[in-house]
C-alpha cells in the first residue's frame, strides 16, 4: 500500500518508517508543521526530517509555502508575505489559536492531519499515517479519532499503530544518526510551558 506518514519532526518518525516499510508498504514523508515556531527552530526541524527521510531512503514533500487558516473575519491570502514561504509566518497561527489557547493540540493535530490527507488524496496514495502516533507526549487517541475522521472524508485508509512502544528504539536511533531532536512540542505556547516548569521546580 501507498502511504503518506506526516512527519512531525525527523525523531519521532523513524521507527514509523521502520515498521511500515518492514510490513511491505512504499512510504512517502510529509513535513507540514506550521505550528513550529520561531523560525529557527522551524529550519531545524525541517533539516532533521530531511535527514531522517535520507537515512531511511524515503522520499519527502515539503509543501511549506502552501497553507491558508481559518479565521474569524481574515480573508486568505492577508498574511502571505513572498520573503518567506507562509508556513513559518507566525501571525496566521497565532491569530487562528487566539481565545482557544487551551484547545490549540486539537486545532493543532487536526490541520496537519487533514492536510496529509488531502494531499494524499490529492496524489494518489491509498493511505496517511502521522508520527504523532509516535510520541508520548501527545494524546493518543485524539489523534487516533482524527485521522479516521479524516481518512473516512477523504474515502482513505488511516494507518493506525500505537508506535509509542518503540520509543526506545526511535531515541537511541535518532541520537545516533544526530538528528535534531527538539525540548518542546512546536509553538511559543509549549515553548512557555518548558520554561515554565523549569523554573517552578526551582521556587
Amino acid at each position: 500500500m501507498r502511504i503518506l506518514v506526516h512527519m512531525c519532526c525527523g525523531p519521532c518518525s523513524i521507527v514509523v518508517f521502520r515498521r511500515l516499510v518492514q510490513a511491505g508498504h512504499e512510504c512517502c514523508g510529509l513535513f507540514f508543521n506550521p505550528n513550529i515556531q520561531p523560525l529557527s527552530e522551524y529550519i531545524k526541524r525541517r533539516e532533521g526530517a530531511v535527514e531522517t527521510a535520507r537515512n531511511l531512503s524515503v522520499p519527502i514533500l515539503l509543501p511549506d509555502a502552501c497553507v491558508s487558516f481559518d479565521a474569524p473575519d481574515e480573508k486568505q491570502g492577508d498574511w502571505i508575505k513572498p520573503a518567506l514561504p507562509a508556513a513559518v509566518d507566525p501571525v496566521p497561527w497565532l491569530r487562528a489559536v487566539s481565545g482557544r489557547e487551551n484547545e490549540r493540540c486539537v486545532f493543532c493535530w487536526r490541520l496537519r492531519i487533514e492536510k496529509c490527507a488531502e494531499i494524499a488524496q490529492k496524489q494518489g496514495y491509498e493511505a496517511f499515517c502521522t508520527s504523532l502516533l509516535y510520541s508520548r507526549h501527545q494524546d493518543h487517541e485524539k489523534i487516533r479519532a482524527l485521522g479516521f475522521a479524516a481518512a473516512s472524508a477523504r474515502g482513505l485508509a488511516f494507518v493506525y499503530e500505537d508506535f509509542r512502544i518503540y520509543w526506545k528504539e526511535g531515541v537511541e536511533l535518532s541520537r545516533d544518526w544526530g538528528i535534531y531532536r527538539q525540548q518542546y512540542c512546536g509553538c511559543i505556547f509549549s515553548e512557555y510551558e518548558r520554561y515554565n516548569r523549569a523554573f517552578s521546580s526551582l521556587c
